[in-house]
């Protein structure tokens, strides 16, 4: 009985790992039950003995692509005393695995929204809040500590902190992946940086008022 477990978990995990190569190749048009079933060397009836459908893939990967990033950070405040350090850390290690990955957690996203299931929408939105609530108790634990901005608005720097990844994201997607993701770090985490970190009274623009 634990046999045929372990093997239906490792099942799963080549099947959503068939389905997020073929959207990084072909794109989320082109993943159907058919073409995983190819990509794993398996029959349609054995994805079907796994997920009832294609959306239940979807919703899986995106499950596995969002707990990565909650965890990304977890560690990073585990490994951080320094919450400012955390947030820049946060943000190289998505731009980097969104690289490697092609964007495919943005496009995971966009497809199930585009999809107008309610049931997959009220998940990813269960989902994103757990990983924006990690992010804002961060925030709000640097400016406790000093390291962030004591009066910060804890939601918008959440909320700007992921639109800023989704947008850039978007336009290397849209270039056809024709520039170097990772190159955007320092300009990006530079803006960023400047808009949460405590202000001094020796700082250009305390000096402007």
């Amino acid at each position: 009985m634990v046999r045929k477990r372990k093997s239906t978990i490792i099942r799963k995990k080549q099947i959503i790992d068939a389905a997020r190569k073929l959207i990084i190749r072909k794109g989320s048009e082109h993943l159907t039950v058919r073409a995983m079933a190819v990509e794993v060397g398996i029959t349609e009836a054995a994805i079907y003995r796994h997920f009832k459908n294609k959306k239940e893939v979807l919703s899986f990967l995106m499950t596995n692509i969002l707990d990565d990033m909650l965890q990304e950070v977890v560690k990073g405040a585990a490994q951080n005393t320094d919450a400012l350090c955390t947030v820049g850390a946060v943000l190289q290690n998505h731009l980097s695995k969104i690289e490697q990955r092609k964007g495919i957690s943005f496009q995971i996203i966009a497809e199930i929204i585009s999809l107008g299931d309610k049931k997959l929408n009220r998940l990813v939105f269960t989902k994103l809040t757990e990983y924006f609530n990690q992010l804002r108790t961060l925030f709000e634990q640097g400016s406790k500590t000093g390291s962030i901005r004591s009066d910060i608005d804890l939601d918008a720097a959440t909320m700007l902190l992921f639109g800023m990844i989704q947008g850039v994201v978007n336009m290397w997607a849209l270039s056809n992946y024709d520039f170097d993701l990772m190159a955007k770090y320092e300009s990006l985490w530079k803006i960023y940086q400047r808009a949460i970190e405590p202000r001094n009274d020796s700082s250009p623009v305390s000096a402007q008022k």
